[in-house]
């Protein structure tokens, strides 16, 4: 790992491999950041038995934009984007993937580096897969975002910003995992291991982008629903990992987007979601446009409506004090 101070550490796993070789890509690319943090200072937890090789794969775009994705995470970590003005507020970025791949470029990097540009102090979250073999299973992932939240506070004070203004992103499969942690932020999904597990887990505000959120046979998006619950889930397990179905008056404030005609996602998941936070009186807005589709990030958003919803989420992140 490579930090600001030009510090080298070890640290293995695909993702930081490839990291780290862009930092010789043209300088008309974006450069993609240095500084890695890994999640746990060991073997994640329940790693006993899982034999998965992470992977990165360069998928490619159409425009020729960077399009990597991360399969079977062995390595959990936080890819750091320092802002040149800090505002005081961090923002933990959980991409999508349908709980099988962590897009990392579309939904991370390039909305962090949005982010950072407006002054947020921004970690993009590696996280692992329910399907590979963890001993915990389908918590396996929000035992990620529950140490990344931890984790961030840990380190507020020596990167300025304030440890109460810390919000959490997830897109489609990561915006249930972040839906799930603002509505679990404390269940008990590990053991300590270190002071970082003393802070709070809970986002001081949370924006859902195109969430999965629903469990239920309908609305829920079959893959995510596959792979962290299996083929036949009973009404119990349906329950738990529906977010909408643990709003509680302790959650944070909540921002929702979503296109009417996500095909892959139904938007009934933002509905949901949405009246879920409204019976329980927690703050929320909802931002629903005609069109879309689903996965489109920052770079598929030019010249329709959806593009105005960065500056919907910045808008309303200030109103609640991040």
């Amino acid at each position: 790992m490579l930090n600001r101070r030009g510090t080298l550490a070890s640290l293995t796993g695909g993702l930081v491999a490839s990291i780290l070789a862009t930092a010789t890509q043209a300088k008309e690319t974006p450069m993609d950041p240095t500084e890695v943090l890994p999640l746990w200072p060991g073997d994640p937890p329940g790693a006993a038995g899982v034999t998965v090789v992470e992977t990165v794969t360069e998928r490619g775009d159409a425009k020729g934009l960077r399009d990597r994705a991360v399969t079977h995470t062995r390595k959990p970590t936080l890819t750091v984007f320092r802002p040149a003005r800090p505002n005081g507020a961090a923002v933990v970025l959980a991409p999508g993937g349908g709980y099988q791949r962590v897009v990392i470029d579309k939904e991370g990097f390039e909305t962090a580096r949005w982010l950072a540009d407006r002054g947020y102090t921004c970690f993009v979250l590696l996280y692992r897969m329910p399907g590979d073999g963890w001993g915990a299973g389908p918590d396996a992932p929000l035992q990620d975002a529950q140490r990344a939240l931890r984790l961030v506070r840990s380190r507020a004070a020596a990167m300025g910003f304030d440890p109460a203004r810390v919000a959490i992103m997830g897109f489609s499969a990561g915006g249930h995992l972040a839906a799930s942690l603002t509505t679990r932020f404390d269940a008990k999904v590990y053991e300590s291991v270190d002071a970082a597990d003393a802070l709070s887990a809970r986002p001081d505000l949370s924006a859902l982008i195109y969430p999965v959120i629903s469990m239920v046979e309908g609305p829920a998006h079959a893959g995510s629903r596959a792979q962290l619950l299996g083929a036949t889930p009973t009404p119990v397990q349906i329950a738990l990992y529906s977010p909408d179905q643990g709003v509680t008056d302790r959650v944070p404030p909540v921002f929702l987007l979503h296109a009417a005609d996500d095909k892959t996602v139904p938007v009934a998941n933002s509905l949901m979601m949405f009246t879920a936070l409204k019976a329980k009186a927690v703050p929320a807005e909802m931002h629903v446009f005609e069109e879309g589709g689903h996965g489109f990030g920052l770079r598929g958003i030019a010249g329709k409506p959806v593009a105005a919803w960065p500056g919907l989420f910045e808008t309303f992140a200030k109103r609640h004090g991040i």
